[in-house]
């Protein structure tokens, strides 16, 4: 059995690239299969979890004079940063998207868009052509309606795609930090230790000597 999309580093390592596709206003009013207040904190949470495990972020719109500026909250996540605004439908086909992308070098991707059979499939199928491993955050993503989701998602996971959604990210989240603390803990009582040691031996050489 294949392990290659599977543990916890896949998706929340800093060796990842994430993007963020045309959250914005006119693309939220269109989704249909999936409540859309569910569906900001989806994409809030992956944002954030980027930003906690310090995974490159890209942001961008598409239109913005009429799709309207990328959600607050995602960029409220990332205060300095300026999505990059196409007028390109397939983001792959912009080349500041993809040059940012070379830039980082990361040759595993972390995509969520709206919507999902155009603006998340077109620039999917376009990074796997080139090789790269991408994982699309389903719930994090959103179709103008069922029907059109599951059949991008399908179409996407059988050219290569990993389909992964926020319960999965939020659990490894979860793992990550929960083995941070059991780090840093082990650390300091490592230090702790060591300072015992250090003290005792400093008795001993002391009660030598009288």
């Amino acid at each position: 059995m294949s392990t290659r999309y599977t543990g916890v580093n896949n998706l929340l390592a800093p060796e990842n690239c994430m993007i963020l596709i045309d959250h914005q206003p006119l693309q939220f009013a269109g989704v249909q299969n999936i409540d859309r207040t569910l569906l900001v904190n989806n994409v809030v949470g992956l944002a954030k979890t980027a930003k906690v495990f310090g995974v490159p972020t890209i942001l961008t719109t598409v239109l913005e004079q009429r799709g309207g500026y990328l959600l607050k909250d995602i960029q409220d996540v990332f205060p300095d940063q300026k999505p990059i605004n196409r007028t390109a439908l397939n983001t792959w086909e912009d080349e500041r998207v993809v040059n940012v992308v070379k830039k980082i070098g990361r040759k595993k991707l972390v995509i969520t868009a709206l919507w999902t059979e155009i603006c998340l499939a077109y620039p999917v199928l376009s990074a796997l052509g080139e090789g790269y491993e991408v994982f699309i955050v389903t719930d994090a993503s959103g179709g103008v309606s069922v029907e059109a989701h599951e059949r991008a998602v399908q179409r996407m996971v059988q050219a290569g795609a990993a389909p992964p959604h926020m319960d999965r990210i939020r659990k490894q989240a979860a793992a990550r930090l929960g083995a941070r603390e059991d780090d840093s803990r082990n650390r300091r009582n490592h230090v702790a230790a060591r300072r015992q040691h250090r003290h005792q031996s400093h008795l001993r050489v002391s009660t030598a000597g009288v």
